[in-house]
């Protein structure tokens, strides 16, 4: 068992990482109430709810779960009421406490739901995609999407705990495998160049990947954990793990949600380290590297077309304003900085 510690004060907590802790999972669960609410989705309950469930109730836990529909289009505001109107049902109180078993989705949307149920109730994370392990159920951020564009609604809400079983990876497809990759990838390209360079020495065998799986997610979570307790509000540092997210947001949106976070932040990626060497501010050479690791691991999605609708969804991004938009570059493989822009810089 491999245990990291995110010091935030009274928001502190650990992230467990170790395989089979998804049947120990009532061993990290507390609740004063007495009462767990597991959110979970269509994937994810038919291989891991009951075990989650039956480990829970082992520790004296009153559970109820919800299954939900897999997918981007389930992390919407409209799912919300439901959920609220369930917790309500099943007693939810302030002692008790939330569960997300599942992926990213799941993890944004049944966080934010905690924290906005009865003004904030204790959430623990139990992801089971490898986007979601490596990245999105570490550092508090939570929210739903709305029509115009993503996590446009959310707020900062630490979970009390994540635990993270590798071994839930044996089930995922290799579409939802690749999408993990994107971010992954991401970290070698901000902060770990030994990272990048052992993911390009790998090139795409599963079998030598998985050798090193357990320390892939362990290295990209101890970069997160290290960059959120420096800047756990997304003022300054934090911003870096955004590289390659502006683009690929205003993609998933221009493609209805339906193309995946990490195929669209692997286009992001690219997109703008091509523009960025251009310029001179990155460099040579480190988008097409950038491109061919990509493509090693499934990701090899096109850029848009429509420049246009890529420049309007940008607008629309969290991280625009009247003061201009905050860009993440790459001075090269391993070292990331913020660059302030508009959004015509995605014109190229």
């Amino acid at each position: 068992m491999k245990t990291l510690r995110v010091n935030l004060g009274e928001r502190s907590y650990d992230i467990v990482i170790e395989r089979g802790v998804l049947a120990r999972a009532g061993e990290f669960v507390t609740s004063k109430g007495g009462k767990v609410f597991v959110i979970t989705d269509s994937n994810v309950a038919p291989h891991y709810l009951a075990a989650a469930v039956k480990s829970l109730e082992g520790a004296g836990l009153s559970v109820k779960s919800v299954t939900l529909p897999a997918g981007e289009k389930t992390k919407s505001f409209n799912t919300l009421p439901m959920l609220y109107s369930l917790a309500l049902e099943f007693g939810l109180t302030r002692s008790d406490a939330v569960v997300t078993l599942g992926g990213g989705v799941i993890g944004d949307l049944g966080g934010f739901m905690a924290a906005t149920y009865m003004r904030g109730v204790k959430f623990v994370q139990i992801p089971t995609s490898l986007l979601a392990q490596v990245d999105s159920s570490v550092g508090g951020k939570v929210g739903v999407d709305l029509p115009q564009g993503k996590n446009l609604v959310g707020a900062f809400h630490q979970p009390s705990c994540v635990l993270i079983d590798p071994n839930t990876l044996s089930t995922l497809s290799p579409h939802f495998f690749a999408d993990g990759m994107g971010e992954v990838i991401k970290y070698g390209c901000i902060k770990d160049e030994k990272l990048f360079n052992l993911l390009e020495e790998i090139g795409g065998d599963k079998t030598r990947l998985f050798e090193h799986i357990d320390d892939i997610i362990y290295t990209c979570v101890n970069i997160k954990r290290l960059v959120v307790e420096h800047d756990e509000r997304e003022s300054g540092e934090r911003k870096l793990l955004n590289f390659g997210h502006t683009y690929g947001h205003a993609l998933e949106k221009l493609n209805n949600f339906e193309m995946s976070h990490g195929a669209a932040v692997a286009v992001g990626m690219e997109y703008i380290t091509r523009i960025s060497e251009r310029r001179g501010q990155t460099l040579p050479g480190t988008a097409e590297r950038i491109a061919k690791v990509c493509a090693a691991y499934g990701l090899n999605e096109s850029p848009s077309k429509d420049v246009e609708g890529i420049i309007s969804a940008v607008k629309n991004d969290k991280k625009s304003g009247k003061g201009g938009l905050d860009v993440v570059l790459l001075k090269k493989i391993g070292e990331a900085y913020t660059f302030r822009t508009t959004a015509d810089y995605f014109r190229g």
